[in-house]
């Protein structure tokens, strides 16, 4: 189905949050599709995509063959989305913590830019329900690849964001080599690089309510080397 606007979600083992997060969706962008990535989850996440998008023509599951990381779940929505006529791309997560209600705020932003994030820090912190280890860390995490990598973004390492379609070409053409969520970040710097413009939106972080978190230690260690490999590449390609 050809539409202007598309939502991407990358999932593994999300079937009860996409139970909610669908019809919120649904609710809050009715003229948008979406394409749920899923890689193979043995919850039957695809099952119940694909019951849904029986009944209604804007929601797709896109499958993998199995759990093949964040960052390549993201690109294949992508490559969906605009080989479907997408103009404008929202990704967020399954897990209900960035809010379905704000799609419309991100989508309408590409109006004046190419990429807009769902900013948890810009104008003030914004989370529910964290403890202030993990927010300390996520500060962290925000202060470090931005003082590598020369990032203005206060949340650089948000997923909740809108892309032009554009920005999303490029992007494919010369994509990112990460898998996990530094996949974020190096899109971003990559996007920069290329010259396109970047709002950030207020937005509230929600916890997870239900099901695992996939961050582990591989994960980890990908998102504190990443950005020195990064700056380092470009450094030595403009030498």
């Amino acid at each position: 189905m050809h539409a202007p606007n598309w939502i991407v979600v990358a999932t593994y083992n999300e079937r009860e949050n996409l139970e909610r997060l669908i019809p919120l969706l649904r609710e809050s962008a009715p003229d948008a599709c979406l394409v749920v990535v899923d890689d193979n989850s043995p919850d039957g996440s695809a099952d119940f995509v694909d019951g849904l998008g029986a009944e209604t023509p804007q929601v797709h599951c896109l499958k993998r063959a199995g759990k093949l990381g964040y960052g390549t779940a993201i690109l294949d929505g992508f490559r969906y989305a605009l080989e479907r006529g997408a103009e404008r791309v929202v990704t967020l997560d399954a897990d209900l913590s960035h809010d379905p209600l704000a799609v419309p705020d991100l989508l309408a932003a590409l109006d004046d830019t190419d990429i807009a994030i769902g900013s948890r820090y810009v104008g003030g912190i914004r989370i529910l329900n964290w403890s202030l280890g993990r927010l300390a860390l996520s500060l962290f995490a925000n202060v470090y690849v931005r003082t590598i990598l020369g990032l203005r973004a206060h949340d650089a390492t948000s997923g909740f964001r809108g892309y032009r379609a554009q920005a999303l070409r490029d992007l494919l053409d010369s994509p990112p080599s990460s898998t996990g969520y530094s996949f974020l970040v190096e899109c971003l710097y990559l996007l920069l690089i290329a010259g396109h413009r970047v709002e950030e939106v207020p937005i509230i972080y929600h916890e997870r309510r239900v099901g695992q978190s996939k961050m582990s230690s591989g994960v980890i260690t990908e998102a504190i080397w990443r950005p020195i490999a990064l700056r380092v590449k470009f450094l030595f390609r403009k030498r």
